[in-house]
Parts: C-alpha cells; sequence; structure tokens
C-alpha cells in the first residue's frame, strides 16, 4: 500500500485519533485522573475502553511508550472482557495502534495493523464499519465505544446518547450499552432545553431489572421517581447500606451523595461519605467525595458561619487533594480559597490563594471565567466590594466563550442593575456585549 493510500485509509478509520476530540493540554491533564480513578473500579466493564482513552491521552501528552502500553493494555482486557482472542471490539484499538505507530514514521507497524483493521472486517463482516454515518451505519462496538469517550469531552450529549442507543438496539444482549444509553437519557434531560421522553421511568425501570447491581442506574432511577413526586427517602438509605459497593464505584458514590444532599441533608451525606472512606482509607477518589460535601456544606448550605471544626476538617481535606490530584490543582485552589474564607481564623489565606492565582492566570478562556466569577463573589459577599465584584464579573462576560460562569456573572450584573449599583457602566457594558463562541 502507498503512503498516499495508508493515509486515505487511516483516516477513515474510526478511533480516537479520528474523533476530533477537544484536546486541549489542561483537560486531558484532568481527564488523566478520571482515568486512574475509573480504573480501580472493581469489575468495571469498561475497563478496556479506560485503556483505549488513556492511552490516547498518553500519545497527546507527548508519551508514547505509555500510550503503546496502554494501547495493548486495552486489547488484552477488551478480549478478557469478552472471553474471545479476538473481535469487531478491538477495531477502535487497532485504529488506535495504526494511528500512533504512522506518526513517528513506523510504517511497517502501522500497515500492519490496518491489515489487523482488514482483517477484522474481513472476519466478521464489517464492510462498513470505516464508512461515514451517511454510507451506513457503524458496528456496534463502535458506536458503543465512541458513546463512551464523547460523554468525557462533554461533547454533544444527544449524540452520546444516540450512539449508546444504536448499540444497545444492534447487540441487546449487552446490558451495559442499554444502562449506559438510559443513564444518559436522563442526564440529557435534566437540561432545560431537552424535550422530555414519556417513557422514560420505565426505560429505567427496565433497565434496572437487567442490571440490577448498578449503582449509578438505582441512584438515577430512584432520583427520576422523586422527580415525578415520589418519597424516596427509605430507599437512599437502603442504598447506602452497601458499603462495599460504594466504594467500587466511583460516579455511584458521587450521585448517591447528591441524592442525600438534595432529598435528605448534606449533614447526612457527609456522614456516609465520611463512613465509606473510614472502611477505604486509601482511596483517592472517595477524598475527594468527602472533601466536595464539606465544600458544598460550607460554601452553599450554610446560612451562618459554620462550626470551625467542619471547616478545618474541610481545609485539611482540600490541601490533601492538592497532591492527589496535581493536575487538577486550579480548581482546588480556588475551592479552597472559598473555604477560607469561611473561616474564623485563616480568611486572609483566601485574599493570598486568589492573588496567587491572579497573577498566574490561566491560558484556558473557561478558566479565567471561573477565576474572575469566583473571585468577584468573594469580592460581593465577603468583602463587602460591590464596585470591584462588578468589575470582575465584567471581565467574566467579556470572554466570548459559553460556560456556566458567564451565564452567571451576566445575570449578576443584570441584578445589579435594577438595584441600581453601577447602572449606567453595566447597561453600557451588556449592550456593547459580544455573543459567546459556541
Amino acid at each position: 500500500m502507498s503512503a498516499a493510500q495508508s493515509q486515505t485509509t487511516l483516516e477513515s478509520l474510526q478511533c480516537h485519533f479520528t474523533w476530533d476530540l477537544d484536546l486541549k493540554r489542561p483537560k486531558l491533564l484532568r481527564l488523566l485522573h478520571k482515568m486512574e480513578d475509573f480504573s480501580t473500579e472493581e469489575g468495571n466493564r469498561r475497563l478496556g475502553h479506560i485503556y483505549n482513552l488513556w492511552g490516547f491521552i498518553q500519545y497527546k501528552l507527548g508519551l508514547n511508550e505509555e500510550a503503546k502500553g496502554l494501547f495493548q493494555k486495552a486489547a488484552e482486557t477488551l478480549n478478557k472482557l469478552r472471553k474471545a482472542d479476538e473481535g469487531p471490539w478491538l477495531m477502535v484499538n487497532c485504529g488506535n495502534l495504526a494511528w500512533l505507530h504512522h506518526h513517528p514514521g513506523d510504517q511497517a507497524e502501522s500497515q500492519a495493523y490496518l491489515s489487523k483493521v482488514d482483517a477484522l472486517m474481513k472476519n466478521y463482516h464489517l464492510h462498513l464499519t470505516i464508512l461515514s454515518p451517511s454510507q451506513g451505519e457503524f458496528h456496534p462496538e463502535i458506536y458503543a465505544e465512541k458513546a463512551w469517550t464523547l460523554m468525557f469531552f462533554r461533547e454533544d450529549m444527544k449524540l452520546v446518547v444516540e450512539y449508546f442507543e444504536k448499540a444497545a438496539r444492534m447487540q441487546p444482549d449487552m446490558v451495559e450499552w442499554n444502562t449506559s444509553y438510559v443513564i444518559w437519557l436522563k442526564k440529557v434531560q435534566n437540561s432545560r432545553d431537552t424535550k422530555q421522553d414519556p417513557d422514560l421511568l420505565e426505560k429505567m425501570r427496565r433497565a434496572k431489572e437487567q442490571d440490577p447491581d448498578n449503582l449509578y442506574l438505582a441512584v438515577l432511577y430512584l432520583e427520576q421517581r422523586a422527580d415525578e413526586g415520589e418519597n424516596i427517602k427509605d430507599e437512599v438509605r437502603e442504598l447506602a447500606r452497601n458499603l462495599r459497593s460504594l466504594c467500587y464505584s466511583n460516579s455511584g458514590m458521587w450521585a448517591l451523595l447528591n441524592l442525600y444532599k438534595k432529598h435528605i441533608s448534606v449533614d447526612e451525606a457527609i456522614d456516609l461519605a465520611e463512613k465509606v472512606l473510614r472502611e477505604h482509607p486509601d482511596v483517592r477518589y472517595l477524598k475527594k467525595c468527602v472533601a466536595l460535601c464539606y465544600r458544598r456544606r460550607i460554601i452553599y448550605f450554610s446560612r451562618s458561619c459554620p462550626e470551625q471544626s467542619t471547616v478545618d476538617r474541610a481545609i485539611a481535606l482540600h490541601e490533601e487533594l492538592l497532591s492527589l490530584y496535581p493536575h487538577s490543582l486550579f480548581k482546588r485552589e480556588i475551592d479552597l480559597a472559598n473555604i477560607y474564607a469561611r473561616s474564623h481564623h485563616s480568611k486572609a489565606k483566601t485574599e493570598q490563594i486568589f492573588q496567587k492565582l491572579l497573577k498566574n492566570e490561566p491560558a484556558e478562556p473557561a478558566d479565567k471565567q471561573m477565576l474572575y466569577n469566583n473571585y468577584a463573589h468573594y469580592l460581593y459577599f465577603d468583602q463587602k466590594d460591590s464596585h470591584r465584584a462588578i468589575k470582575y464579573h465584567m471581565k467574566v462576560a467579556a470572554i466570548p466563550e459559553k460556560s456556566y460562569f458567564r451565564k452567571n456573572s451576566i445575570r449578576t450584573l443584570e441584578k445589579n442593575k435594577v438595584r441600581g449599583i453601577m447602572r449606567r457602566e453595566i447597561e453600557e457594558f451588556l449592550r456593547n456585549l459580544p455573543e459567546p463562541r459556541q
């Protein structure tokens, strides 16, 4: 095969290298933490997909040997999970390896993996697999892995639902694909601009019957029932009794804690998180769960100053997270600054942290928005400096990046305009505000 033919074939493959993912370095580094945490989950049926994505992230960070090792581990894991030596589940993996060897110029090895892709297509009648969707459907294994990958990059969530639904419809015996479809259907419908599916609860009930041990699905099923008016408190507490399942379900644990906070109390959520952490003190993401519960308790649920012992515990946990999650320092430091602002004897550290972050402000527009927005709220609520707070809300809004923080700052500016604070400046600013990038 000529070099031009190889390039054309590579570009037609369905794999991480061709999926047009958001590859900003800060995001990739944060995803490393997620891959590490998810890889520790006992019995994780997505472990092969985790190694594939993890390997791609390492490649994009310039770590080719680490990437190769993870891609090879992905192939071994996928075969073990499918209980076979090969199959269509290897299509994405072989595509990744073909690209990995192509970039440094190892054309012989790249061609070997392209030949493996060709053999898989012939052996499993996958003649439509690498074609565009307009020419035919992908294999369900590709739909499932692509959906699973896209959900980490927060791309088009409706597309994630569509891909999982297609995979589950084409291969109904893969229970986890139907579970993923229902989970993401629920998550997408939580957004305000999505038309509600009247059959969602029934779809979730059937999925739960097929996948009774999935904690995340069980939690979302209870949430949906609560949304439809049922009292779920006793069932929420019942779910929390199996501490082992909580330890080994990262997403399920956090979803359950959110259910506690919403339908029972944030204090009981903290008690549950602390209990699970005592049983498993070395599990990193459990410390993160506990820390974030304290953060929610102190920043969002405290009508008065929280007890100093609560603040001290939150500070200790967040300071530990700085070393446990070194690639997420920026957000953790903002959280820490906000918690210090509620301390009786360490308030000065809030300003110190914010000034350090402002001096070394992040390169990513979305991160700048997060920083300016949090500092603006600190200036307004803790320093009682409404004029400086408004200036920082303007800095957030002036960045034409669509985000929660931009929307929040614009809403805050409009409220201040109504109150008559810097009304003319705000009116002129909002009148000339550019539309955000999509």
